[in-house]
């Protein structure tokens, strides 16, 4: 049920230390011990990423800004620059993987790695967390927090735990005296109403949910996750590093810091978008089956359409022509817009769809491939399409999507 157990802690979760304000500070040293928060300077901002001095008032992630200015008034500001924080990010995974090919990226910012083939090259799993750190410091002068532990569920929240610029190991026998009196919010899974649930049958601790018998976690949470949870609340964690990640679904979405009526401003928009959605879907070596939008009105109603294709694509043109499609079809004439999105879904490997043998998209395809080289060899400000050149309204961070009152 529960896997082979390892021996040594060599189970590391690496997660970089506010990392789109690390990056940010490497061109502002003179912000260095202040409080700064990566967000565009609108009320529809959110919190991209704080400092820990800025975190110190009480300033998190996906925090509206007019609240986090009410919190810290002397908190300071960079507009995000992803462009910047995805080269960061290649530069730190190339790092993990001088150590071990086993690294599983969960995000631009944190993996998993699996270091117990790696021992007698570099030593104990704490020595390599202590070279990893060091060599990611001297070569993107970024600081970096890393658990270990004999599982991927310990090896997390250790190095939560070891935040800011630490290192905590878990030995795999003291794994239960780690984690037994923690809160049941430090579970995964267990949200908001699931702690409700279990803190009404004085479910406390991770040490109250792995001693309450599995038929009564049922009856609060469901089999499924009554199963997951109570496997995890006694240190089971089977799972291993995954290198390879099928997305089910890719897509880009942007909200505009005003909303936005002109109908050919959202085309514009969706064909970015759209070009975005595409570029990441051939780099990735798959095709849509499915191509989706998204659309939030400026009252916050929410709408998604989508259309199933006769052959799955990653072409440019096609993915956008459906989503304008699509977006005709709103009959949203001159209303006014907040937010706008793009997602390819039902993806397969690029060329085993049959139907796309004789496929109407080949001429497109071929323009595809050959922004792609130009790319590739001068960067993405390389070539664009002719209408994204008219200079573009601002937009906020993607994750402000939800009404702040």
């Amino acid at each position: 049920m529960d896997g082979p157990k390892r021996e040594i802690a060599s189970m590391l979760h690496v997660d970089m230390d506010s990392f789109f304000v690390s990056v940010e500070l490497l061109d502002r040293p003179e912000l260095r011990g202040l409080p700064v928060a990566a967000a565009h300077d609108t009320g529809r901002s959110v919190v991209s990423s704080a400092s820990y001095e800025a975190r110190r008032f009480g300033v998190r992630s996906a925090m509206p800004i007019a609240r986090a200015k009410q919190l810290c008034p002397q908190l300071v500001l960079i507009p995000p620059t992803y462009e910047k924080y995805r080269k960061a990010s290649h530069a730190v995974m190339r790092i993990f993987e001088e150590f071990t090919p086993l690294v599983e990226p969960l995000s631009i910012d944190e993996a998993f790695l699996d270091v117990a083939g790696s021992v007698r090259l570099f030593g104990s799993p704490f020595e390599i967390a202590r070279q990893l750190r060091e060599r990611i410091r001297e070569q993107t002068g970024l600081p970096a927090s890393v658990g270990l532990a004999g599982t991927k569920f310990i090896a997390k929240l250790a190095s939560q735990r070891a935040k800011p610029d630490g290192i905590l190991e878990i030995p795999p026998e003291r794994t239960l005296e780690f984690l037994h009196p923690l809160p049941i919010s430090a579970m995964w899974g267990v949200g908001q109403a699931t702690e409700r649930a279990l803190s009404s049958r004085a479910i406390h601790t991770v040490g109250d949910l792995a001693r309450e018998p599995l038929a009564s976690l049922r009856q609060v949470v469901g089999e499924a996750s009554a199963q997951k949870l109570h496997l995890l609340a006694n240190g089971y964690d089977a799972r291993g590093v995954e290198t390879t990640r099928i997305e089910k679904s890719i897509g880009h979405e942007e909200t505009f810091a005003f909303d936005e009526p002109n109908p050919e401003v959202l085309r514009r928009e969706l064909l970015r978008l759209s070009t975005r959605t595409a570029e990441r879907l051939r780099a990735a070596g798959v095709e849509a089956r499915t191509v989706a939008i998204k659309v939030r009105w400026a009252n916050f109603e929410t709408l998604s359409r989508s259309r199933t294709l006769q052959e799955a694509t990653n072409a440019t043109q096609r993915i956008y022509q459906t989503a304008s499609e699509l977006f005709d079809g709103l009959n949203a004439v001159g209303k006014p817009v907040r937010l706008i999105g793009v997602r390819a879904e039902q993806l397969v490997a690029e060329g085993s769809d049959a139907a796309a043998l004789w496929s109407d998209d080949e001429d497109w395809r071929a323009v595809d491939q050959a922004v792609d080289e130009v790319r590739s060899r001068f960067g993405s400000s390389g070539v664009t399409s002719a209408s994204l050149l008219t200079e573009r309204g601002p937009v906020v961070d993607p994750r402000s999507l939800q009404n702040p009152s």
